[in-house]
């Protein structure tokens, strides 16, 4: 399948990429024209790997067309969805490839200064990166930063509001970074997956990059699996894989399966017998309601409880609300203190309408997809657990207790790469 493509040539040791190795591996930076780049990009169809999904080129473009010349690009390195390890993984084992697509980023769009902001728990990430700072000869400033962590801190505004001396919140857009981004320049942000493949593109081109995938989802994609699997880890896996087989990739399930979460704490639990009938593209993960989103996949085993998991996880984001828009931070916690008592077997299985009003109620009206998220997370919840809401009432919990990562863990600290 042409895989390991962004893994290719990491250090079983843990120990991060040397700039000869990574060059022995991928060979020198390419050259392109700025216009050239942008058009390879386009054609090979790459999209934001963070969670918005938006075109790369377009992104790129609109950063390269801007009026003010001074511009700047932004790695975000942020990765605060709990669930997901595969930014960490790039920054901090293979950091030459993230600051390649950097660099190349910053030529296409004609800016000087290129900003890494890594979350501070990201020890390993930083020393990794002033390591490879150091020995590269780039064209451009590279400044490393390093930020707090937060739900909302990884949100692009919010990092730009940071950056700029501002709390890591979000703020209202417009402007967006590409308009008015890192000390009021048209700034090109993205996330450490996504210039990764860049880097990649613009050595290889569009054919290569599509020789995997399909043709609506061409390339491919890291995926954090976790949950009943029995390697849990980061994986490189080609769009257009069947659901089954990124479990397998992962060892396989350890139990039978209840559930799976596709995209994350902002994504959609699906069904354990439908999702396995599922391929990694947008096409077949739209037609049940979800995306990828931050690259996670969580299989829930029989022996957990859907219902006490979920409500772990929507507490959390209720407390991680930026705490600017009065429907997130009193919509999120009503909802999150709701459905504790529906999974504890306190309030009655009717009382989940109060919870399905409330979502429709608090969605788009944050300055950011906070509650959004939240809502869509929480929803399905509601729909694939539908019988435990019942059985919670009549007999209590069954299940193990709750284990999802919560907060600055990662959901793979113990697992690996592939």
């Amino acid at each position: 399948m042409g895989l390991p493509r962004l893994l290719a040539g990491i250090d079983p040791s843990g120990a991060p990429t040397r700039h000869s190795d990574h060059e022995r591996i991928h060979g020198p930076m390419p050259r392109h024209a700025p216009a050239d780049l942008i058009g390879i990009v386009e054609r090979s169809g790459l999209r934001g790997r963070g969670g918005a999904d938006f075109p790369t080129a377009r992104k790129l473009g609109a950063v390269a067309q801007a009026r003010d010349r001074h511009r700047a690009v932004v790695v975000n390195g942020s990765e605060t969805e709990p669930a997901s390890d595969k930014d960490r993984l790039l920054l901090s084992r293979l950091p030459h490839l993230v600051l390649d697509g950097a660099v190349l980023a910053a030529d296409v769009v004609g800016a000087r200064e290129v900003i890494v902001k890594v979350a501070e728990r990201m020890a390993g990430a930083t020393q990794a990166l002033e390591g490879a700072v150091a020995v590269r000869d780039d064209p451009v400033s590279v400044q490393l930063v390093g930020a707090p962590g937060g739900y909302v801190t990884g949100e692009e505004s919010a990092v730009i509001h940071y950056l700029n001396g501002g709390q890591p919140k979000p703020t209202f857009v417009p402007p967006r970074p590409y308009q008015r981004g890192y000390r009021r320049r048209p700034t090109f942000i993205s996330n450490a997956e996504t210039l990764a493949q860049l880097a990649l593109i613009a050595r290889h081109g569009d054919r290569w990059f599509r020789e995997l995938g399909t043709d609506a989802d061409p390339g491919s994609a890291l995926v954090t699996i976790s949950g009943a699997v029995a390697a849990p880890g980061v994986y490189e896996l080609a769009f257009g894989t069947p659901m089954g087989e990124l479990l397998a990739a992962a060892g396989g399930a350890t139990e039978p399966l209840r559930a799976l979460l596709v995209g994350g704490y902002f994504g959609t639990w699906v069904e354990a017998s439908q999702a396995l009938g599922l391929r990694l593209a947008r096409e077949d993960l739209r037609s049940v309601g979800c995306s990828l989103g931050s690259g996670v996949l969580i299989a829930l085993g029989e022996s957990s409880c859907g219902l006490h998991e979920s409500a772990r996880v929507i507490d959390y984001l209720a407390r991680e609300s930026a705490g600017q828009c009065g429907p997130c931070v009193h919509g999120l916690r009503a909802i999150a203190d709701l459905v504790g008592e529906l999974a504890d077997g306190v309030a009655h299985p009717r009382e989940a309408e109060h919870v399905r009003r409330w979502t429709a109620e608090i969605r788009g009206r944050g300055a950011c997809h906070h509650p959004d998220g939240a809502a869509r997370f929480v929803e399905s919840a509601l729909s694939v657990f539908a019988d435990e809401l019942v059985s919670h009432q009549q007999r209590g919990c069954v299940g193990r207790p709750p284990s999802l990562p919560v907060g600055n863990g990662a959901a793979t600290a113990a697992g690996g790469w592939r």
